[in-house]
């Protein structure tokens, strides 16, 4: 499998496309007015303790206040490393209001909810993570051969003894280290140390709330962490930041700077590769399959279902066979359009019903093999009776379509409105309402031009027989500014 890495880096914005045998699987996106924190270290205030939520919110200096739950605060020794207590003691017994702690954020504010923290820390670099307040060693499950394991368990530990590492801190390797020798560890581990020391001065001023460390650009994240072998190219179409990445693989990673190229086309980056069209297919709830069946993807607040349908696909055998086909490309589907979209939280997936047991096993077997190329964490469970298969994805960061849209003024996010019929009864409900209170014999509904429309015609029986029932006088007039749902009715 060749994987590409396209960046299109402006004034405005950098953003990052993934792409898998010509397919983009993944997009990332960073606007300059509104960076996300994920990975930012704070010394932040707490504002209120609650005991029944065993929670906390905490100012760390952005619009809205953080949270923090009792599970997120680690418990530290006399020396300051973390303490390991499956059952932390209540929320007041470790935070009272206005006690300063120092947190990372964990997730960025999604919707109404302000960002997620946790007391537990962690710097990256390319090959390792740092736990300053930790002392144990890790390594990233996704390196799954025991013997390459082992080896760079006992690589690191040489490596920490080698730089007089005085234990004042643990790491976890992670899934780039594969492969690496001791030159590239000594290197991580050398600038761990001297961004932590810079980390920790920072904390012990003691000036308030504040940042004291920020992620660095998108970018440099994109090489630090999405370039493995598997990648042959990195275009990015921006001179500047090009030099910064070239300058960053010389140091940390020397036998990947050929893969880096700086794009010089006349057209855009996005343009070029067709990105632009994907990431706009990307905002439609349907997804369309080879197959001919189709997705509908729907994102709300709480969760988000995937419906699978077979649309115009018959297939050439029997219905059991068409139903399995359908279901193997969605699951492929399902998997490609969580990491595009960046979906995360609750999914309830909605396969069409299968009588077949092999043929269920089938179908989870494919998606839990297409999940596996996801770097966020996913949890599913068996497909039930009803055809339908829980699981869950770890949220970070918004999702492609909360970065890029914004609620309708119209609908206000319910992605329907009422019909012109139920707004005129709703009219006619009005007009008995104000008739009923005030004698004045004339009465003025302002409304859409679509609403009056319809009053005036296919409502025209109703509406005389309302005037004559009441004995007044109803006149209309449109309002281009309303939408379709507003109208007024006033006496006159």
């Amino acid at each position: 499998m060749s994987e590409e890495i396209l960046i299109n880096a402006t004034l405005m914005e950098t953003r990052v496309a993934l792409l898998e045998n010509g397919l983009l699987q993944e997009i990332f996106i960073e606007r300059y007015n509104r960076r996300g924190y994920v990975g930012d270290i704070f010394r932040g205030r707490v504002v209120r303790v609650m005991p029944g939520m065993e929670a906390a919110f905490v100012d760390i200096g952005l619009d809205r206040a953080a949270f923090i739950h009792n599970s997120d605060i680690s418990l530290l020794d006399a020396d300051g490393y973390e303490l390991r207590n499956d059952f932390p003691p209540p929320i007041i017994e470790s935070l009272r209001d206005g006690q300063d702690i120092v947190v990372q954020v964990a997730k960025d504010a999604i919707s109404s909810k302000g960002a997620r923290l946790t007391t537990h820390l962690t710097l990256p670099s390319r090959n390792l993570v740092l736990m300053p307040r930790n002392k144990h060693l890790g390594i990233s499950q996704r390196i799954e051969d025991e013997e390459e394991r082992e080896r760079l368990l006992e690589l690191l530990r040489k490596v920490l003894k080698q730089e007089n590492w005085d234990g004042r801190g643990g790491f976890i390797i992670r899934t780039a280290a594969e492969g690496v020798e001791a030159e590239e560890l000594v290197e991580d581990v050398r600038f761990l140390k001297r961004l932590w020391g810079k980390v920790e001065q920072r904390i012990k001023r003691n000036d308030g709330v504040k940042a004291v460390y920020r992620e660095v650009p998108l970018y440099m994240r994109t090489v630090r962490d999405l370039i493995r072998p598997e990648v042959e190219k990195i275009r990015i179409d921006n001179k500047d930041k090009f030099g910064e990445m070239v300058l960053f693989l010389a140091d940390f990673v020397p036998e990947l700077d050929s893969r880096l190229e700086c794009f010089s086309d006349e057209r855009p980056i996005f343009d070029y590769y067709g990105i632009e069209d994907e990431i706009n297919r990307a905002l439609s709830n349907k997804v369309k399959l080879k197959s001919g069946g189709d997705l509908v993807i729907e994102q709300t607040e709480a969760m988000t279902t995937i419906d699978v349908n077979t649309g115009a696909y018959l297939g050439s055998r029997n219905q059991a066979e068409t139903i399995l086909k359908t279901n193997l490309e969605a699951a492929i589907a399902i998997a490609r359009q969580l990491r595009l979209r960046n979906l995360g939280g609750i999914l309830i997936l909605d396969f069409i019903d299968m009588s077949d047991p092999e043929h269920k096993r089938q179908v989870q077997r494919t998606l839990i093999k297409a999940l596996g190329k996801d770097r966020a964490r996913t949890s599913i469970t068996s497909i039930s009776q009803l055809g339908l298969i829980e699981m869950t994805r770890k949220r970070t960061r918004e999702s492609l379509g909360q970065i890029l849209n914004s609620d309708c003024p119209v609908c206000e996010g319910r992605g329907t409105q009422k019909s012109p019929e139920t707004v005129c009864y709703e009219i006619f409900r009005e007009i008995l309402r104000v008739a009923g209170a005030h004698e004045n014999d004339t009465l003025l509904v302002t409304a859409s031009q679509g609403v009056v429309d319809r009053l005036l015609d296919e409502e025209s029986n109703t509406l005389e027989s309302l005037q004559k029932s009441l004995g007044k006088t109803v006149k209309f007039e449109v309002e281009p500014m309303y939408t379709q749902e507003r109208f007024d009715v006033v006496l006159t």
